[in-house]
């Protein structure tokens, strides 16, 4: 079987949407990602940091669409990984000050997670991984992931 090098990573989500400006609106104004390139009223590729773009955004195929039914395939969610827990708990307190809906919280051991969905009913998962030493293991060593509550007010009461 042929593995991957360690140090590959998924480079970008690119996602269609309904309407850009209210995407941007979301995923700029109340995630914090900076706005790299537009392309007119069409697209829009933002990131942290002056990266080319974590995210691209488009309508495309997608303009006043709806999102996908229940019941059928596609992305379940992003996954947008913050350096440290205050940083993920700033990004959680914009998200709640914005008056959007949290789905839920949760510790996995390896990490903190919280999630919500985009205004195009995508799902978002804002998390923070915790150390590899730090990980749950079993008695053989093996990764031991899963799913706790996350206490929530301990994780805000971090926030800068």
């Amino acid at each position: 079987m042929t593995m991957l090098p360690p140090e590959t990573r998924i480079g970008h989500v690119h996602l269609k949407v309904a309407d850009l400006d209210r995407a941007i609106a979301f995923y700029a104004g109340v995630l914090g990602f900076e706005v790299q390139q537009k392309f007119g009223t069409q697209a829009a590729f933002l990131s942290a940091g002056g990266y080319h773009h974590h995210i691209g955004l488009n309508t495309w195929d997608s303009l006043g669409g709806r999102p996908p039914a229940p019941g059928t395939t596609g992305l379940y969610h992003t996954a947008i990984l913050f350096p440290d827990r205050a940083s993920l708990a700033a990004a959680v307190q914009r998200v709640i000050r914005a008056g959007l809906s949290l789905e839920g919280a949760a510790d996995h051991g390896v990490s903190e997670a919280v999630y919500l969905r985009d205004p195009d009913g995508n799902g978002v998962e804002l998390y923070r991984d915790r150390a590899p030493a730090d990980w749950p293991r079993d008695a053989a060593g093996a990764l031991a992931m899963g799913t706790q509550r996350l206490d929530l007010a301990a994780l805000l009461a971090e926030a800068p």
